[in-house]
């Protein structure tokens, strides 16, 4: 695992670090819940040190959890109600091990009503072996606290929330707090669940070092290492060293996208940028340009048409570099024409963007034949139609959809969120730790666009170039609400603040 990835560990993996704990290194599952109740029981002392507990309980270990804080939490001294969702008599193992160890008042019956009057409930209903939808007393437990209007810390990962993807697929808890046991869950950072986790706190619960982690496929992205590895300019550095990309984008009244891409490219370290725009716009994107060179290309009524691909082939294999297609690019048939001729045939690195994408929908295959380094930058919509599926059908399976994607087109696929994902074709996805509002206006993925293309023309691995662009892109647009606030923040100021973004 890169060292600017935080291995994440899906519900499989955190079984098997659990199994391999107990079986391989003699650590009791006992021993392993006593420490995970304890960081549990920190926690939501710290959080609200006054006031009612409510810890509401399921069936399994997470109930087991929650059993064992409850117990912590009466010996400080706080005053705790413990509620159980289902049938007692069907605990087993070690959670009807912590059930017979709690002191005073037993458990109750679930009832909605015994919440009133707590100044914070723990759900400790499900963990991270749940999938799909809940069902029976607890699915009604959920329900209840989905709907109540207390504090909630949650145990391990949110009940209803799948902590292998962060699909919820019925009714979920929202918590404020979400403390994690021994490693973070891809769940808690993937939307919908990321929408249900709030603050995340992970607790070492004492496995030892070498438990099978390592092989997650799942990485969060940090932000110093990451951006810290990048390639920089020296002393011997020249604007071709510094990385050429080409940008076939614009077409009438879009004419600002390839302007944006194009600066972007720039202010993110590319030393050289050729813009490759309808003929009949040449002028207009020239006036914006000053530092970028322009090609003149064949065009129909303003927009790119397949003649021009031929001619912006011929001007790309003349130097090395990667090309960034797709901004401003149109929707008519010509421009979609050339995005596919020119996709297909071009020998060079490239990022398909925007309006670019759109010529793909619903033929990702097509993709699947180029030779070299492929990156698609969709948002949900965009890749919605990539798929020929329902923009529903992404929001709610984000992990899955960005997965078959980078399978189907044999590219590294950024799919855009405030949980934006960057996926390999071999299913390795890594999460941004979140994103700025300042990028909620129009033109940032142009800009978003421009970063990945200059990066990818200073020959940084696509997957690297992905994770790395994503990151100085959030970093600008923060740093550029810093010194504008988030209201007003247009795309160009965000460009304007990608230098100091590699700071």
């Amino acid at each position: 695992m890169s060292d600017w990835l935080i291995a994440l560990s899906d519900a499989k993996r955190s079984r098997a670090a659990d199994q391999w704990a107990i079986e391989s290194m003699g650590v009791s599952g006992l021993t392993l819940m006593e420490a995970a109740a304890a960081g549990l029981a920190d926690y939501v002392d710290r959080y609200l040190p006054e006031g009612v507990i409510v810890v509401v309980c399921g069936g399994g270990n997470n109930g087991g959890d929650g059993y064992a804080a409850a117990r912590l939490l009466r010996a400080s001294g706080r005053q705790v109600t413990v509620l159980q969702a289902g049938d007692l008599g069907r605990l087993s193992g070690d959670a009807l091990a912590q059930l017979r160890l709690l002191p005073g008042a037993p458990p109750l019956p679930f009832e909605p009503a015994l919440l009133d009057g707590a100044s914070v409930v723990v759900d400790a209903l499900l963990g991270t072996g749940f999938s799909g939808k809940p069902r029976g007393p607890i699915g009604k437990a959920i329900k209840a606290l989905s709907r109540c209007d207390l504090p909630i810390v949650a145990v391990d990962v949110p009940s209803g929330v799948d902590a292998s993807s962060g699909e919820v697929l019925g009714d979920a808890v929202t918590a404020q707090m979400t403390v994690s046991f021994n490693c973070d869950k891809p769940g808690l950072h993937i939307n919908p669940g990321r929408e249900h986790a709030g603050a995340v706190r992970v607790v070492d619960i004492g496995i030892p070092p070498g438990a099978p982690l390592d092989e997650a496929s799942v990485g969060l992205i940090i932000d110093e290492p990451l951006i810290a590895s990048l390639p920089r300019r020296g002393a011997a550095s020249n604007k071709f060293t510094s990385g050429h990309l080409y940008v076939a984008a614009g077409s009438r009244g879009l004419t600002g996208a390839v302007v944006l891409a194009s600066t972007a490219a720039m202010r993110a370290g590319a030393g050289y940028v050729t813009a490759g725009v309808p003929e009949s716009q040449q002028a207009v994107v020239a006036s914006h340009l000053v530092e970028v060179m322009q090609i003149a290309l064949a065009d129909e009524d303003g927009h790119h048409c397949r003649k021009g691909a031929g001619q912006l082939l011929d001007a790309v294999a003349e130097r090395e570099g990667a090309v960034l297609i797709g901004p401003g690019l149109g929707s008519s048939k010509g421009a979609k024409a050339f995005a596919r001729e020119f996709s297909a045939n071009v020998g060079q690195p490239l990022v398909i963007d925007a309006d670019g994408l759109n010529a793909f929908a619903g033929n990702l295959d097509a993709l699947k034949a180029r030779k070299l380094p492929t990156v698609l930058t969709p948002h949900e919509g965009e890749l919605a139609r990539l798929l020929d599926c329902s923009i529903e059908k992404v929001r709610e399976r984000r992990l899955r959809q960005v997965r078959a994607a980078a399978k189907a087109a044999n590219a590294v696929v950024i799919l855009k969120g405030v949980d934006t994902l960057i996926c390999n074709p071999d299913g390795l996805v890594a999460v941004s730790p979140g994103a700025s509002p300042g990028l909620a206006t129009a033109g940032t993925g142009d800009v978003l666009g421009g970063v990945v293309g200059a990066l990818l023309a200073r020959g940084v691995d696509p997957f690297v170039s992905a994770a790395a662009a994503v990151r100085l892109h959030a970093r600008a647009a923060a740093l550029a609400a810093q010194s504008l606030g988030t209201e007003g923040i247009i795309a160009s100021d965000v460009v304007a603040a990608l230098p100091l973004a590699w700071a």
